[in-house]
């Protein structure tokens, strides 16, 4: 596929994902978020890729929404809402990276306000660079949080940061960002791909991407039960299922024969059925 607002490359097992519209710091537009969209369908079915790095080309990470037009980004041509007609594209996009069976980074390297920060927060880690400007500024636009930022939010940096951010609309530097434990470490700007890349093969160099990708839907899914008895029926059927095959059987060979996994099942045909069902069911109450 021809991308036009991305830019998409694979080397050593890891995706890297670019925002590419400098000339207007990255801005969101439609047509960049059916490129994203696209560009996360290859990725899951590519068992080549095992980790994926967002960035944005130039001096920002995402600039927000594109608002050169005006309001003409968030108006529809009828009344009555419908969320089949009328769904935040901010959401779509942030729950197909909920969705994801492999790890997301996002390195952010410059600005990142609006949909450019709210989009990052289904992804599972953060790394940002000293330049870094980030903003939930929605209510400074007379608008909402949008990209299920409310739900998302509050779970990553706990419900009164969320409140002061949001309601605020501030800017905010990447030392903030790094306190509140929204990004995981600050980088120089030319030291932030390096430390992103790194981490991607720390997560996934020695593991298994099976059990990567069933592990990444239990932690985020079981954020929003209200038990830890659903959490304790996912993990059993998880060791029931994954236990009898064979990559559970070369993670316990390699481990005793004291030498590298060789992970011989694959995330597009290999995950178990109790997952596969569990994909299409949006709540966990179904246990």
């Amino acid at each position: 596929m021809t991308y036009q607002h991305i830019r998409y490359e694979v080397t050593d097992h890891i995706a890297t994902v670019t925002l590419n519209r400098p000339e207007r710091l990255n801005a969101f537009i439609f047509e960049m978020g059916d490129e994203i969209m696209a560009a996360m369908d290859r990725i899951d079915a590519d068992d080549d890729v095992r980790a994926v790095v967002f960035t944005g080309a130039g001096r920002a990470y995402c600039a927000g929404a594109d608002l050169a037009g005006g309001t003409e980004i968030f108006e529809h041509d009828t009344a009555e809402f419908s969320m089949e007609r009328d769904a935040d594209y901010g959401g779509t996009l942030a729950r197909r990276f909920y969705e994801s069976t492999k790890p997301l980074i996002a390195a952010i390297n410059g600005p990142a306000v609006g949909i450019g920060i709210s989009s990052t927060l289904p992804m599972d880690i953060r790394l940002a660079s000293e330049t870094a400007r980030i903003g939930f500024v929605f209510t400074r636009r007379g608008l909402v949080p949008e990209a299920c930022s409310s739900w998302f939010l509050p779970k990553i940096v706990g419900i009164s940061r969320a409140a002061e951010w949001i309601y605020s609309g501030r800017i905010m530097d990447a030392d903030e960002a790094l306190r509140a434990g929204l990004v995981r470490s600050v980088h120089p700007v030319d030291e932030l791909l390096p430390a992103a890349y790194a981490l991607a093969h720390e997560l996934t160099d020695a593991s298994s991407p099976v059990a990567v990708a069933i592990s990444r839907r239990m932690l985020w899914r079981m954020l929003g039960a209200s038990t830890p008895s659903y959490a304790h029926e996912l993990d059993s059927r998880g060791i029931f299922s994954l236990g009898r095959e064979p990559d559970a059987a070369e993670g316990v060979s390699s481990f005793l024969q004291k030498r590298p996994a060789e992970f011989p099942m694959s995330v597009s045909t290999d995950l178990p059925e109790y997952f596969q069902a569990w994909r299409k069911i949006p709540d966990p109450e179904f246990l």
